[in-house]
């Protein structure tokens, strides 16, 4: 449909809701008594007042601004917040870029000073009409200046799935859609895997002018102009020709993810295949709906002692099968470094002390570094960790800086300055698991043409064959023993644990491997690596 046809059809919309024929409908549950009548019949007329707001004067206040955005009035309805600015924005945005040509808003039962409402509005673009229906809530408190109870202005009163400076729009899409599918052609919805909504959003933005599908028509939340985050359809008012896009993600494997993350809040987990670097699956439980797997930053814990070990290994100042000074407590740059509980392993060699996760092990053997950077090196030139990975969707780093004194001695048990998510330690394992990093992918480079990472140098044949040998270990015997031992086969393994600073409980992670499968496990405020991350690994590897 042309410009000038379209403009014509909406204009004649907009009419009919100035008009007041169509648009604002309010249903009023509850008693109104204490309501004037202006902006869809009912006001607030509260006094200037101190403290806290009361309940009738919040309940007056919350039933007027919902009488005004129903009936269109953006002014009144801002008239009636703490951001007269935003929220006369984001009313008439309501009407005039989501397209909603009616609106029922029905009050809930307050609680306090919040009060719950259901919108069911409907949406007209172009001749279509689709229904949407959602519940939000709002809060109202005191003016800062005016004295008055407002509503505390929130972009998700609109919606509750609005952040900040983010907006609803309705229209054609810039991207067409596009049917996700796994390495063996099995489709990915985010119905079916909920942890994907967000990796399929960023697919269909970078990749769906690229494949060949038609846009159609839909209602969708904008993000913020300079954000991460991509659109987000809520609505599909006219049916697109979705292009068929081909991940590397495996759909059984990404199935036991999902179930596995969501037995624990804020976790999160990444596997991946060694001999190509292919992304197997990505599954996040947060309320936040961040994707921790791909984007975190947190402290990786013990799971860094595989960095370490490699860096150590290489420059002949341990060996698997030779003693390693295990002792309660080791001081490096004026702090003192412990062990889990104080514990000591008098006469064991450095690859128990791997699979016992002794700090101080790892911790003396730093005078013989003699190289403030060694860790950092190591972690780039082998591991691949800071080279700008370029996975098809958006990934972050991990970070290993240059440390010295005590900073350096807490890098090497993976605290201090370090960052990782579960993506990066995947792949330090899967790294750790063939000696040589392939940096991880979701999809073909083919696609776009994007840069492929490459490190510098192949670890070692010795020091692979230890350093896996020490995870096989771990997970026979060790800390990751527990853990693994519903994995069948060639397995190995490490735990962690990463002190958070005002966190009751230490982040719990966890990385392992079982054939060709490479993954991590991280959950924040869950304890030891064992007990929380540990299972998700688990699951994730048996599923291969």
């Amino acid at each position: 449909m042309n410009g000038a046809a379209k403009g014509a059809i909406v204009g004649g919309v907009f009419l009919a809701m100035a008009g007041g024929t169509a648009y604002g409908v309010y249903a009023l549950v509850g008693d109104a008594g204490d309501s004037g009548g202006t902006a869809g019949g009912t006001s607030v007329q509260a006094a200037k007042g101190s403290g806290p707001v009361g309940e009738k004067d919040a309940a007056a206040t919350a039933k007027a601004f919902l009488a005004a955005w129903a009936a269109g009035d953006g002014r009144a309805a801002a008239e009636l917040t703490n951001n007269v600015a935003a929220a006369e924005s984001a009313v008439g945005g309501f009407r005039n870029t989501a397209y909603v040509s009616k609106a029922v808003i029905t009050p809930g039962t307050p609680a306090g000073t919040t009060m719950p409402f259901k919108v069911a509005a409907e949406v007209t673009y172009e001749g279509v009409t689709k229904p949407l229906v959602y519940d939000s809530k709002l809060t109202v408190v005191r003016g800062l200046t005016s004295g008055r109870p407002l509503v505390d202005w929130q972009p998700s009163i609109i919606h509750p799935q609005l952040g900040q400076n983010e907006t609803l729009r309705a229209g054609e899409p810039a991207n067409p859609p596009v049917k996700a599918v796994d390495r063996n052609g099995e489709e990915l919805t985010a119905e079916k895997y909920p942890s994907l909504r967000p990796v399929l959003d960023q697919l269909r933005a970078t990749y769906g002018s690229k494949t060949g599908g038609a846009p159609g028509a839909e209602l969708w939340i904008e993000p913020a102009a300079g954000g991460s985050s991509a659109r987000r359809t809520l609505l599909t008012l006219v049916e697109g020709r979705p292009s068929t896009l081909k991940t590397y993600l495996d759909a059984t494997v990404q199935a036991a993810a999902e179930q596995a993350v969501a037995r624990y809040p804020q976790a999160s987990v990444v596997a991946v295949k060694p001999s190509n670097g292919h992304i197997l699956a990505i599954a996040n439980h947060r309320a936040d709906g961040y994707d921790a797997a791909m984007t975190g930053n947190r402290a990786p814990g013990s799971t860094m002692k595989i960095v370490t070990a490699a860096m150590l290994l290489n420059r002949g100042l341990v060996a698997a099968d030779k003693p390693a000074e295990c002792t309660k407590e080791a001081v490096w740059g004026g702090r003192t470094f412990h062990n889990l509980k104080n514990f000591e392993l008098p006469g064991a060699t450095f690859a128990t002390s791997f699979a016992k996760s002794c700090n101080t092990a790892f911790i003396k053997p730093i005078d013989g570094v003699r190289d403030d950077a060694a860790l950092s090196k190591e972690a780039k030139e082998v591991f691949g960790i800071g080279l700008d990975w370029k996975t098809g969707i958006k990934s972050t780093d991990g970070r290993v800086p240059t440390a010295t004194g005590a900073e350096e001695a807490a890098a090497y048990i993976g605290q201090g300055q370090i960052t990782m998510n579960p993506l990066n330690v995947a792949s330090i394992t899967a790294t750790a698991r063939t000696g040589v990093f392939r940096q991880p992918l979701l999809v073909s480079p083919d696609l776009d043409g994007r840069t492929i990472a490459t490190a510098e140098r192949r670890m070692k044949p010795g020091v692979q064959q230890q350093l896996v040998s020490m995870m096989r270990l771990t997970a026979a015997g060790g800390t990751a023993a527990e853990a693994m031992a519903s994995v069948g086969g060639d397995k190995g393994g490490k735990t962690g644990s990463a002190e958070v600073d005002g966190a009751g409980s230490p982040d719990s992670w966890f990385t392992g491997f079982g054939g060709d499968v490479a993954a991590a496990a991280m959950v924040e405020g869950g304890g030891h690596g064992g007990d929380a991350a540990g299972p998700i690994v688990a699951a994730v590897l048996s599923a291969r």
